[in-house]
């Protein structure tokens, strides 16, 4: 953006931007595919479907049966992140690059 402060040009651009939020910018990463992890959490919890219903998720969460001692924190912020940050409803479906990247 390019602003005319009385006989100035005065510049904001993402260098700017960077300069004052602190974030970095570059190459985008290609998120598109993501590969399956040996008995990850996807295979052991959801027997590799492609999308997790809330209800299956809230299922997993309450049988209290772990067989990695992280898993519940895991799924559990699957589940904070779909419907506390994001307010997505009961009916929503989890999408299957979120279970592969925990």
């Amino acid at each position: 953006m390019q602003f005319m402060l009385g006989c100035h040009s005065v510049r904001f651009s993402k260098v700017e931007f960077c300069l004052i939020t602190e974030l970095m910018f570059g190459v985008i990463p290609d998120t598109t595919r993501y590969e399956m992890v040996q008995n990850g959490i996807h295979q052991r919890y959801f027997s590799g479907v492609d999308e997790v219903d809330y209800e299956h998720l809230r299922a997993v969460l309450q049988i209290d049966i772990f067989k990695q001692q992280y898993d519940a924190v895991k799924l559990c912020l699957i589940y904070m992140l779909n419907w506390i940050l994001m307010g997505l409803g009961e009916s929503e479906k989890i999408p299957v690059w979120q279970i592969l990247l925990v």
